[in-house]
């Protein structure tokens, strides 16, 4: 199979013949690979490892890269999505480039570098061991910061000044989330609870005490502050690094914005958030028991001032997005309700799990008996809700009918997204947002209002529901289309999960009514696509290319075909959120395609073609020139 430019070149033509404007394949940075001399056992995007991926993604004919959100996560719990706001994760830091990279100034020694790797745990590159990282990293970094520290020349006397400039840029963020570093280093905990009652409250207690305990802090922890700042430093110039070699290769980078906020926002931001509600998820198709995630809410009587200028709420949700917009082309907006129409939930019961299935939407609850202190935010107004009594607090049609002001209020933080990206160049088809089963009426109201799609996972598409939502059919050319996603089985799992339930037949079918233009040729590709899980799969990633939509995301477990699972939702621990790129992937990647077994980008497009009633011409033979032969040559047959 031929790999390289012309390949890529190639699919990135058919995309532009499709009028597809993104291909993005989405990885987590703990999922990316690493050399075998550099590898700790968690992957780093800017290693030499990960950086060469980039080229490899970019050589299938991909054109961005969908990342992962970068915060600091919590011991125990490496998801991604509970981790801060401002703070980046040090795991992600490359130890190599510390190491190798001119540019540092061979910050840590080699033998450094030696002992973090031949420490590896086995297995650890291809799931990803975080409790093994955090030690290694924690000490190879403060290794390195002491060769800083006691170091001298030309080279560290620039990093010196770029620290300076990074810390000054940076200082109304560093001077809090680090003062919680330092107290919970004092602690022994991160729980606030445990601290004393100044602590705390440090950023909202008495101005002149706060402010005492404040400085003694620094002076009792300089250098654990210091730290801290240079940690924060190297990880924000990777980061740079990263962004720099995805634009020389023509890859656009999305970032993601996490609903969540961490323990440490919340301290360090005090006065946002509202006191006795949690944001969690409703009862859903999905999960009908509802998720309380235990994510602190921003207040609305914090979203604007009462001159009409922005509040708090709103400029730290703006400074959030400056950081993000700074670094990507795009941005991933995840569960965009909580910014809309959040599910809120009492947390002043012990069971929680009762009290997210008996929550409510925070804008749209203005006479529940059971939540009455809700009523003070509601936007939708009693004679606006659905007048059937049945229907349940969480349907998406709960609220029937709303004015253009409400449109407004509702939209007033998911605003500051798109203000932001056109601030930054870029606009309303640089965010997507992950709208999945539930659309509730007034987040229907303001996606519309800017052009906004939604996400559309087909591999859970009800085919005997013609309406609905993850039938590709139904998309909208806004929208984001995918066969799976981070929460979900790779689709070589889920294909062969079919094969046992006796549902091959069913899909195989509404594939071939979806790819084939001619009813006469059906039958036949629905017989091929029974007989051969691989060639389903192909019909999958076809069924996207050949939909309305306009950008298709592709996750990279489904690229490389591996079948296990990247997050399983619910679960807890550090076995979760542990899948990797494998070492050797690209050899894996190519022996697997020719097998059926991996994605083949030409082969997908050239059903996707076909489907869209081209046959013939050069584009289409360019496909099957460099696609899986033997598959080509039964597509060729039968379609």
């Amino acid at each position: 199979m031929r790999q390289g430019k012309d390949r890529g070149a190639l699919v990135r033509e058919t995309l532009r013949a499709l009028d597809l404007r993104n291909l993005s394949l989405c990885i987590h940075a703990a999922s990316f690979p690493g050399d075998d001399d550099e590898d700790v056992g968690r992957g780093a995007p800017a290693s030499r490892g990960g950086l060469r991926f980039l080229e490899f993604v970019r050589g299938l004919g991909f054109t961005g890269l969908q990342l992962g959100p970068e915060g600091m996560t919590p011991p125990g719990d490496p998801s991604p999505y509970r981790g801060s706001a401002f703070p980046k994760d040090a795991l992600s830091i490359a130890l190599a480039p510390l190491a190798e990279d001119p540019d540092w100034g061979g910050l840590l020694p080699g033998a450094a570098l030696e002992e973090a790797v031949t420490g590896r745990p086995d297995g650890a590159r291809e799931h990803a061991d975080h409790e093994h990282a955090a030690r290694v990293h924690e000490r190879a970094l403060r290794v390195a910061y002491s060769t800083l520290a006691a170091a001298r020349g030309a080279r560290l006397g620039r990093m010196a000044a770029e620290r300076r400039d990074f810390e000054r840029d940076n200082a109304t963020w560093l001077e809090r989330y680090e003062l919680f570093e330092a107290l919970q280093e004092g602690y022994g905990s991160r729980d606030v609870s445990t601290w004393s009652r100044l602590d705390a409250r440090l950023w909202d207690a008495d101005r002149v005490q706060a402010a005492e305990r404040r400085r003694a802090l620094r002076a009792a922890h300089a250098e654990s502050v210091a730290f801290f700042r240079f940690v924060q430093f190297i990880a924000h110039a990777q980061r740079r690094r990263l962004s720099a070699v995805g634009k020389g290769l023509g890859l656009r980078l999305f970032g993601d914005l996490p609903i969540g906020l961490s323990p440490e926002d919340e301290w360090c931001h005090p006065g946002l958030f509202l006191d006795t509600y949690r944001m969690g998820a409703p009862p859903s198709r999905t999960t009908p028991e509802g998720q309380p995630w235990g994510y602190p809410v921003l207040d609305p009587r914090r979203y604007v001032e009462s001159d009409g200028g922005p509040g708090p709420a709103v400029r730290f949700l703006a400074a959030r997005l400056e950081r993000m917009f700074a670094e990507v082309d795009g941005v991933r907006v995840d569960h965009p309700h909580g910014l809309v129409c959040p599910w809120v939930y009492d947390a002043r019961t012990n069971d929680h799990g009762r009290a997210v299935r008996m929550g409510a939407r925070l804008f749209e609850s203005p006479a529940l008996p059971d939540h009455p202190e809700l009523a003070a935010y509601a936007i939708a107004r009693p004679d606006q809700l659905n007048p059937d009594p049945t229907t349940p607090r969480h349907a998406d049609d709960l609220v029937v009918a709303l004015e253009p002001e409400q449109v407004r209020r509702y939209g007033i933080l998911l605003d500051i997204v798109i203000a932001t990206a056109r601030a930054r160049g870029r606009g309303p088809e640089d965010v997507a947002c992950e709208v999945l089963s539930t659309l509730p009426f007034p987040l229907a109201r303001v996606l519309a209002a800017h052009g906004l799609g939604r996400f559309r996972v087909t591999q859970k598409a009800v085919l005997s529901d013609p309406a609905d939502v993850y039938r590709s059919e139904n998309a909208r050319a806004e929208d984001w289309v995918m066969v799976s996603t981070h929460d979900t089985r790779p689709i070589w799992a889920v294909v062969a999960e079919w094969q046992r339930a006796d549902a091959v037949r069913t899909h195989a079918e509404y594939l071939a009514w979806r790819l084939v233009p001619r009813p006469e040729g059906r039958d036949a590709l629905a017989a091929a696509l029974k007989a051969d899980l691989g060639l389903l799969v192909h019909a999958q990633f076809a069924d996207l290319f050949a939909s309305p939509a306009r950008n298709v995301m592709v996750f990279f477990a489904d690229l490389l075909g591996l079948h296990e699972s990247y997050n399983v939702p619910g679960t807890v621990g550090p076995q979760n959120w542990s899948l990797r790129v494998p070492p050797g992937y690209a050899a894996r990647y190519d022996a697997h395609c020719r097998a059926g077994q991996a994605l083949d980008l030409p082969l997908a497009l050239s059903m996707a073609l076909r489907a869209r009633g081209v046959v013939g011409g050069d584009l289409l033979r360019g496909l099957e020139a460099v696609a899986t032969p033997a598959i080509a040559g039964t597509l060729r047959r039968l379609v």
